[in-house]
Order: C-alpha cells, then structure tokens, then sequence
C-alpha cells in the first residue's frame, strides 16, 4: 500500500522530470551559446550575428523559466500529493475496526509518524524530480563538452558515476542516524501528550517531579539522537561539496590546460568554463536529493512498520441481526488476568459485575472486540463474536471506558455525537445539571478533551453520549467515580430507567449503581465466584462486601 501512494504519482512525477530535464539541458546549453557569441559576433565585430545569438539566449533563458515553473509544480503536487495518500493510508491503518497498529505505540508518536515521516516520505518526488534533472544536466553537460574538448567530455562522463557511487555511500550513516532521530522525536512528542493529557492528575497526586524528570529524560534523548543526525548530515553535506569541489577543479584544470595549448578556442574556453560553473549546481542537486532520500528511506521503514502491525483481533466478516436481542455468553473465557470465566446476560437484563481493575480492563477490552480471548468463547444472541465484523459488533455493543474523551465542539456536539435521543440521555446522566452551570447551556464550546470541564462534568457527559447511542447492549465502567453520593443516586436511577428492555453491563463498585442491577456477578482471581442481588452480597460475602464498601 506504502509503495502504491508512492507510484500512484508517477504521471506527475514523470511530466516534473521532463520538463526538469529539459530545463537543466537548457542550463547547460548557456555557456555554449555564450562561447558562440564571442567566437562569431564579438571577436568578429558582427552586429547582425550578435542580435541573432541575444535572440537565441533570450529565448533559451524563456523556455527556462516555463520547464522551471511547469516542473517543479507538478513535482511539488505529485510530493503533497503522496505525502497526503500515506497519512490516510496511516489514519485508516490505526482506525481500523481489527485495530492492533496502537500497540506499543503512544498517540504522540502516531502522529509524529502520520505528519513528519509521511512529508519526508512524499518529498521523494520532489528529490526524483531534481536528481533526475541533476543527472540530465549532467549528460548535457558532458555531451558540450565533448563538442568542446573530447578529453573535456570523457572527464565529465567517466566521471559521473563514480561521483554518484560515493555520494550513496556517504548517505548511508545519515540514513541511519535520521531513522534513529525520528525514532526519539516521535516517543519524545508521544510522552509530552500524554503528560499535557494527564497534567491536573500529576497536580493532584504531587507527580510533577516525577513525570518532569521522565520527559528530561526522554526530551535528552531525543536531543542526543537529533544532534548526532545533525552530525551526519554536516559531515554528508561538507563530504559532498568536497567531492563536488575536486571534480570540479579536475574539469577546469584540464580546459586549462587545453586552451593554454590552443587545442581550443577563446569562446570555447569560456564555454567549458561556464560549463564547469554550471556542473556545480547539478552536483549540488544530486547531494540534497542523496540526503533527502536517505532520509525518506527511513521515514518509509517506520511507516512500513505501522501498516504491517498486526490486527489485534480476527477478521469476522458476519453481520449483527437487524433485531438484535442482546443476550450475552461468556464460556470459559481466558484472556489476561481472565481465567475460565463463565457469565450469562440474558437479553434486556441489568447486570452489575466487580471486579478488580485488571480482569475489569480484560472484559470490557474483550467485549468491545478490541481484543479476541485466548481461550473459550464469548456469544452474542447464540453467534460467537470472532464470526462477527469488528465494525458491525461495535454498533450493537457499545463499551463506555472510565476515562472516555470528550471532543472540541459544544456540549450538544459530544452528546449528540453517537445518537439522537440527547434529551433523555442527559437527563438520566444528569448532564442536564451540567449544562446548566453553563454560560450557553448545551450550546457551550468545550476544549479538547473537554477539560474546561471538571471531572464529573467530564463523566455525566460521555456517559449521556453512550446513553444517546441506545445500543442494544450497553457495558459502562465505573461512570460515577467523580460525582458526589446525591448526583450518583440520581443516574443509577436514570440509567436504569434510561435501559429498561436493553442489556446493561455495568463493570462498577458503586453501591448505588450496583442496587440498581437485577443481579451482580462477583469476579475475583479471573473466575465468577458469587452471584446474587446487592443488598444479599453485602449481607453474605465478606470479599464482596469489603469490595465495594471499604
């Protein structure tokens, strides 16, 4: 797919590399038409002659600039272009229902790999473009000069390639030190996100030193990396002039030589003179596109890396019934901290299950398809969901995290965002009462991740926007850890009569949602050890009483 976006441009990209071609060859024939110039009109004193060959070198200098402007637009448009193919390539990689791309990864780095790496990697048309214009200046300049001088030309044309053979294997440790540099600046960008996302948290818990020293750490790193990139590039870009440099000597030298003899003429001396100045700029052409793609190659093995990730879950390709009747069967399950785990929800009930914050996290990764079990078998209305499409599985049971993110845009827009009974939802969310401590109710602009808004503001929201969705089975973990005992009473009745006929999972240790539930399941070491109503639990099982009341 990578080398696809990066191909699919190639109309562009050769159109660019034509008429970049054709404007170095252009370049090139300059200092010839000079060196005419002086040997028929100007030591001649031919007037005529002279308006003739002016004539000639404006319409060269014109035709440069229509190749220059022509090829370099397509150039730029096929890079952009490319650049834009693999960010949706990425974006639609680690959106992908099956998942699995986030893996080992932070969301910083996602994007630093999305946004940076897909820019170098596009910038390769761009670099063709060049070094393919650089390489035909190159020949034309030769070709000149083998007009010239034959021993003029052969300097230039025998020495070309291995030029060109030095400058890849100078190109090589930058390759490697950039790869190696994105590498720290994409974990160093993912850090300093995670730390802005959870920076009220550190406040609270007196983290701040700590998390500061983490990123100075990382930060250190990551500036380690970039210099030593630094470095290779400065001794990359000094090795090259260098090399330009000799060859470049080595051709004057030799014209030199030649007209000294009176193997050549004046004009044609300032013909391989100008020739020789002009050899520099393909020269320099070919260094920044070695550098550049050195660089894209590196760029292109991180983003290989992301799209070849592995899917976290098998690809069920079955749709979920229209009527979907929500009875859940969890048989010997085993993912995790999981172990055999064995539970049935029957359609429509309202469940209550504690457990402790590990096999909590497995159940509710494993019931929102985010993860498949190692073992047994989870069923939805008698179909086993690894039968089922992840996209389609996630439309019929909606899993509500503890710490689901709100969106930029108004309150309205983040409720609204998965259905339409946003009225209702907030009520029974007790998002209602938010909206009213509002300046512009409803209508009230929230930052990202809504943190203009408290913690429990935070919570009633999302909770009402998984409310809104009215999925056919709903699985809510911990809703109201940061609502007070009043507000918590008042949603555990609002959800319940907000779900009344709809399967409800409610992964909790909240007294008041638990007393709401037709039945709570005890989980504890992996497996169901008790069942029963709230109030029997608390009466007759010691672990669980000691779970949600302590």
């Amino acid at each position: 797919m990578l080398r696809r976006a990066i191909i699919g441009q190639w109309r562009y990209t050769t159109g660019g590399s034509l008429l970049a071609a054709g404007h170095q060859a252009g370049e090139a024939l300059v200092p010839v038409v000079i060196g005419v110039v002086i040997d028929e009109a100007v030591s001649t004193g031919d007037t005529d002659a002279l308006l003739r060959w002016i004539a000639v070198l404006a319409a060269v200098f014109a035709g440069l600039s229509l190749s220059y402007r022509f090829s370099f637009r397509a150039a730029e448009r096929a890079s952009e272009q490319a650049a834009h193919e693999v960010r949706l390539e990425l974006t639609e990689r680690i959106l992908h229902a099956r998942g699995g791309a986030e893996a080992g990864r932070l969301p910083g780095e996602l994007v630093n790999i999305a946004s940076g790496d897909a820019k170098r990697v596009g910038a390769v048309h761009l670099a063709l473009v060049a070094g393919i214009a650089a390489l035909a200046g190159l020949i034309a300049g030769g070709v000149a000069l083998l007009r010239v001088s034959v021993p003029l030309g052969l300097v230039v044309l025998l020495g070309i390639p291995p030029v060109l053979l030095l400058a890849h294997l100078m190109g090589k440790p930058l390759e490697r030190r950039s790869g190696a540099e994105q590498e720290r600046a994409a974990h160093a960008s993912g850090v300093a996100a995670d730390l802005v996302s959870g920076l009220r948290v550190l406040k609270g818990l007196g983290a701040e030193p700590t998390a500061v020293d983490r990123y100075r750490r990382t930060s250190r790193d990551s500036l380690a990396a970039t210099l030593r990139a630094a470095r290779a590039q400065a001794w990359h870009d000094g090795g090259m002039l260098a090399l330009t440099g000799i060859f470049i000597a080595v051709v004057a030298l030799v014209g030199g030589r030649l007209a000294a003899s009176g193997d050549i003429t004046i004009g044609q001396l300032v013909a391989a003179v100008g020739l020789a100045q002009f050899l520099l700029t393909p020269l320099s052409i070919m260094s920044w596109a070695n550098g550049e793609f050195a660089q894209a190659r590196a760029s292109a093995t991180r983003i290989a890396a992301v799209l070849a990730t592995p899917h976290a879950v098998a690809g069920g390709t079955g749709d979920v019934p229209a009527d979907v009747r929500g009875g859940l069967r969890l048989r010997d399950v085993s993912y995790e901290s999981l172990h055999g785990l064995d539970l049935d929800v029957a359609p429509g009930e309202h469940v209550g299950v504690v457990a402790d914050p590990a096999v909590a996290t497995a159940l509710l990764r494993l019931l929102g398809r985010a993860a498949d079990p190692d073992g047994g078998t989870i069923e939805l209305d008698g179909c086993p969901l690894t039968e089922l499409d992840p996209t389609a599985i996630r439309t019929a049971v909606v899993v509500a995290e503890h710490d689901a993110d709100l969106f930029e845009g108004t309150l309205l827009d983040n409720v609204a965002a998965a259905g339409e009974a946003t009225d209702a939802a907030m009520s029974a969310a007790a998002a209602d009462e938010v909206a009213g401590s509002l300046p512009s109710g409803t209508a009230t602009p929230l930052t990202e991740r809504g943190r203009s808004l408290s913690g429990g503001q935070r919570q009633r929201v999302a909770l009402a926007r998984a409310l809104a969705a009215v999925p056919p089975v709903l699985v809510l973990h911990d809703p109201t850890t940061a609502v007070d005992a009043v507000t918590e009473a008042r949603i555990a009745a609002g959800v319940r009569a907000a779900r009344a006929g709809r399967t409800t999972i409610m992964v909790a240790t909240s007294p008041a949602l638990l007393a709401a539930a037709d039945r709570v399941v005890y989980v504890a070491d992996g497996a169901v050890v008790t069942e029963g109503t709230h109030a029997d639990l608390v009466h007759a099982h010691d672990a669980y009483r000691a779970a949600v009341l302590a």
